[in-house]
């Protein structure tokens, strides 16, 4: 997913160790100048995605028609919940981050803006592919066998849900050269606009949708402004936490913005969809705790243990983040015939729903291993070509080393 590039940022540990075991293997395959903390932060924003979402999606039915629930729309109480794993402005930020230092490698190497551009892209989109190829073929498959076409257009826009965020993604990768000298602060006061109009003077919605690009260049350009060393101080990562949150919280008591940060059914205003201004200044808040995070994260993945299970996810985390609603939905689909399961299949609105539901995390996570052991294939070996004829250029997390062959990255 990434390509770190000259500053070296190394937390290797130093000094003799004796490497044993696949987790030392890892962290001795490691470059030297890999940023484990960026890395770290990559690995958080996937997996709080994952889990939020397997905490807050239900599947209920509703007669002979399933639909989406959530707990948020019972238990509001619940919102902080959305707090924690609604981590997506920091996806954004390590990937503005990540793009703008791998652009400025490029072209220190000569290397042209499309074939930078091709090999970002294909790593993005190659292991949609599978995605797209399943779910079209569930489709047809449901419809032909009679399935209510809302249940079909309920499971489809839930597994396809993902994708969203990957065209916002690719958009603003391909405009890297264009923001990487964006102040933040120029987007931020779009969304305010936008908002003003919306919330304030009775514009009609659909402008929200400008916020769509608006709202996560904050964090982007932010990751360039951290690329530049713009966001090295401490003072920084403070100024943004306490802020971001200060303005959060005065939206959310004074200006009526829902305290929930990731949509919830059937409410009239969502923070995410389009986002908010409460959304991106709680993403700046989040953003701020990233970066006050980094040296504590840089001195955890010194250890062998700690580094290899980064590695691991990042080098899945297309995978895990593309299937994971999949995941959910294969469990809930295929424990139908048991009956109807607390915590899976029934309304919830009570709090031993959660209770319940926090038991079938483990039972995702193993359906997400089927899926990652199915499709990983697909994420595995996208990579750039530099000139034609060039080597082959793959997201260096790691090392792997083979007889008679070069070292080579993956």
């Amino acid at each position: 997913m990434s390509d770190p590039t000259a500053r070296n940022t190394s937390t290797a540990p130093t000094g003799p160790t004796r490497r044993t075991g696949p987790a030392a293997r890892i962290d001795a395959a490691t470059p030297a100048h890999r940023d484990r903390a960026v890395d770290a932060l990559r690995a958080f924003a996937v997996l709080g995605v994952v889990l939020g979402h397997w905490l807050v999606t239900a599947l209920v039915g509703d007669g002979r028609t399933l639909r989406t629930a959530s707990p948020l729309q019972h238990l509001p109480w619940l919102a902080p919940v959305s707090w924690v794993f609604q981590t997506l402005a920091v996806f954004f930020l390590v990937g503005g981050h990540v793009a703008t230092r791998s652009l400025a490698s490029a072209r220190a190497r000569g290397v042209p803006y499309h074939h930078w551009l091709r090999g970002r892209m294909v790593r993005l989109f190659k292991p949609v592919v599978a995605v797209l190829a399943l779910w079209t073929a569930v489709a047809v498959a449901l419809l032909l066998s009679g399935v209510e076409f809302a249940t079909t257009r309920t499971l489809v826009k839930l597994a396809l849900s993902p994708l969203w965020f990957l065209l916002v993604f690719a958009v603003l990768t391909a405009a890297t050269p264009l923001l990487t000298r964006l102040h933040p602060l120029w987007p931020l006061a779009v969304v305010l606009h936008v908002d003003l109009l919306r919330f304030g003077l009775g514009a009609p919605g659909a402008l929200g949708w400008i916020n769509v690009a608006a709202g996560w260049l904050v964090p982007y350009t932010l990751g360039a402004a951290w690329s530049r060393g713009e966001l090295d101080r401490r003072r920084s990562g403070w100024i943004l936490l306490v802020c971001g949150a200060a303005a959060t919280a005065a939206l959310v008591a004074l200006a009526g913005y829902p305290a929930a940060m990731v949509g919830v059914p059937g409410a009239a205003v969502s923070n995410l969809d389009p986002p908010t201004l409460a959304a991106v200044t709680f993403g700046l808040a989040q953003c701020g705790l990233a970066l006050l995070l980094r040296a504590p994260l840089a001195r955890a993945l010194r250890r062998p243990l700690a580094w290899a299970a980064v590695a691991l996810v990042n080098l899945s985390a297309m995978t895990l983040f593309l299937w994971h609603q999949t995941a959910l939905m294969a469990t809930t689909a295929m424990t139908l015939p048991l009956g109807s399961r607390p915590g899976l299949h029934t309304r919830p609105d009570h709090l031993g729903w959660v209770a319940d539901r926090l038991l079938w995390l483990p039972v995702f996570a193993c359906a997400l291993a089927v899926c990652w052991a199915a499709f990983h294939s697909w994420e595995r070996g996208t990579g750039e070509r530099k000139d034609p004829g060039g080597p082959r250029a793959r997201s260096r997390v790691v090392r792997t080393h083979h007889p008679g062959k070069d070292v080579r990255h993956v």
